[in-house]
């Protein structure tokens, strides 16, 4: 037979990994050229993965829940062709090799022989320090029987062969054994083969100190999760979230803004009475295309960006070490979406383009897409100015972040009804409060005042602004 690896693509937008969500396939399962064989999230969007070769499965390199760096090998398919012998294929790190046959080198020792494969992964490889290049001798196949034997054999063998690496395959396993402090080839797996799992890992950090003939005692029912303690606070560890996909680019997206950008914000409060006036007016005339209010403020923010184009910029360091300030010609508007996976940013292209309602149809479309997961990662990156609206969380105001690399954010916060002096007489109106985060880099007071006044005054006179756009 002939095994091909297929490895992780080039997801665009210079995402360098993804994490697993799921298998869409099964070891032995039947593919066929171009079928969806996973799903991964990168910290864009949720995209599935076809595969190149028709044939049938062989191995699934990685599991639910583990990130996979681009080029690592995903899976590995029988094409069906018997005219030669086993060649990975693949075009991935290492000339196409699988990633188990990576973490288990050490582990197997007939993979230990003098030629060696060369291969590390994560501190462990064949100890002969063979060079990448050198081809392994194939391997006889056994009979089924044999096989079955054998691998209970290795099982044992390896518990009492402290030099050789561990059945472990999950690179979270080994962090975890490093954070605590655990020599991971101690540790008895309860996996399929011996294959150390995390619960092994926290069964060993509780454990007591085992004479060596416990060590070497034979497990016969997996290790219980046991409950840990934080040692600061001395509470009850209810679990450990680690921080991938949507969650880690948000982090280090935010980390990065405050880290790098001077900001300032500005707020005012808005009688937007006749702003929500004329959405009625317009929903009672046309309800299947009547903009929201969303899509006109969207709007009033575009007229705004006309006047005040330094707010739709990015600070660009040269190889000099010198900034300059990138100027666009249009503006692309993200607006903040709340969705199951986390806060992405969709942007509407070329947004000064569009009139309040293309604008309407632009944010339901891609807020359906991004709240679905197949909004694609050109949809959710390239932004120049973010609206954030917080109101729909309850909320009266907040100091937003801004969406690195852009230098201004516009936050949104409930329309609710307040006490309002209208024409020296107290009343009742529909107020909202506006927020603008703005790089100081980039502009002054003078300029985010300037912009914010012009939004609040085409909130509270809406009709006589969109007669001028």
């Amino acid at each position: 037979m002939t095994v091909k690896t297929f490895t992780l693509p080039d997801l665009g937008e210079g995402l360098t990994e993804a994490e697993l969500v799921g298998w869409l396939v099964q070891v032995g399962d039947t593919v066929t050229v171009d079928q969806p064989i996973a799903e991964v999230e990168t910290a864009k969007s949720a995209v599935e993965v076809p595969c190149p070769f028709a044939g049938t499965v062989h191995e699934l390199h990685g599991a639910s829940g583990q990130t996979l760096d681009v080029g690592a090998p995903l899976i590995s398919v029988d094409t069906g062709d018997r005219t030669g012998p086993p060649a990975p294929q693949g075009g991935g790190p290492r000339g196409g090799q699988t990633y188990r046959e990576e973490e288990r080198a050490g582990a197997d020792p007939a993979a230990a022989d003098d030629e060696g494969s060369g291969s590390v992964l994560i501190g462990y490889g064949t100890p002969a320090g063979g060079s990448a290049g050198r081809r392994r001798r194939p391997r006889r196949t056994a009979p089924a029987a044999e096989q079955a034997a054998a691998t209970g054999a290795a099982h044992d063998a390896m518990a009492s062969a402290p030099r050789l690496a561990p059945t472990v395959i999950s690179p979270i396993v080994r962090k975890l054994a490093k954070d605590r402090g655990i020599d991971i080839s101690t540790v008895r797996g309860s996996g399929p083969g011996g294959l150390i799992l995390r619960r092994d890992v926290a069964a060993a950090a509780t454990a007591p100190a085992a004479t060596p003939r416990e060590a070497a005692a034979p497990s016969s029912a997996p290790a219980a999760e046991p409950t840990a303690r934080d040692p600061r606070t001395g509470l009850g560890v209810a679990g450990r979230v680690p921080v991938t996909g949507v969650r880690k680019a948000v982090a280090q997206a935010m980390t990065r803004s405050r880290t790098e950008i001077p900001e300032a914000t500005v707020w005012v409060d808005v009688d937007a009475t006749r702003l929500v006036e004329l959405r009625a007016e317009l929903k009672a005339q046309d309800p299947e295309t009547a903009p929201g209010l969303m899509a006109l403020i969207a709007r009033f923010v575009l007229a705004g960006l006309v006047r005040h184009p330094e707010l739709a910029t990015r600070i660009e360091t040269r190889e000099d070490g010198s900034q300059e300030i990138v100027r666009f010609d249009g503006v692309n508007l993200g607006f903040a979406a709340q969705t199951d996976r986390g806060l992405v940013v969709p942007n509407i292209r070329d947004a000064h383009t569009l009139s309040a309602r293309g604008l309407d149809a632009e944010l339901r479309r891609l807020t359906e897409l991004a709240r679905s997961g197949k909004a694609s990662p050109a949809e959710l990156s390239g932004s120049t100015f973010t609206l954030n609206n917080y109101g729909v969380f309850g909320t009266d105001g907040a100091a937003a972040i801004i969406n690195h690399p852009e230098v201004a954010i516009l936050g949104i916060g409930r329309i609710i009804d307040r006490p309002w002096v209208v024409g020296g007489q107290l009343a009742v109106r529909k107020v909202t409060q506006l927020s603008l985060a703005f790089d100081h880099r980039v502009c002054d007071g003078g300029t985010a005042g300037g912009f914010l006044r012009m939004v609040a005054d085409a909130v509270e006179n809406p009709v006589s602004v969109l007669a001028d756009l």
